[in-house]
């Protein structure tokens, strides 16, 4: 009967090792799972990451550009309101000229 016993605990052993074993097969393979998971989220959100960085450097040239040319308009503005921007105007447009001032024609 001892030997019985003996053969039946090896079967126990065994059928614990088999479940053991096909755990640890599971285990491992959802932890693999998850690593690649995470890897490939993790290069996706490298990706994007570089690609925001690249617009944000680009939306900043390009605030930088309409800045200057915010200022541009102002400087343009306050010219518009001389008289030197009249008389150029009254110049280049309408042919207007000082009474004492001469002009010189080329042929």
């Amino acid at each position: 009967m001892g030997s019985i016993k003996k053969k039946q605990e090896k079967r126990r052993i065994r059928n614990r090792r088999r479940v053991n074993r096909g755990s640890m097969v599971l285990v491992s393979g959802v932890l693999l799972l998850l690593t690649v998971v995470m890897s490939v989220s993790g290069y996706n959100m490298k990706v994007k990451a570089d690609a925001n960085t690249a617009t944000k450097v680009e939306l900043e040239a390009q605030i930088e550009e309409e800045k200057k040319r915010s200022a541009e308009i102002e400087e343009l503005g306050e010219y518009v309101g001389t008289d030197a921007y009249v008389e150029d105007v009254a110049r280049e447009k309408l042919g207007l000229i000082y009474e004492n001032e001469i002009i010189f024609k080329t042929k």
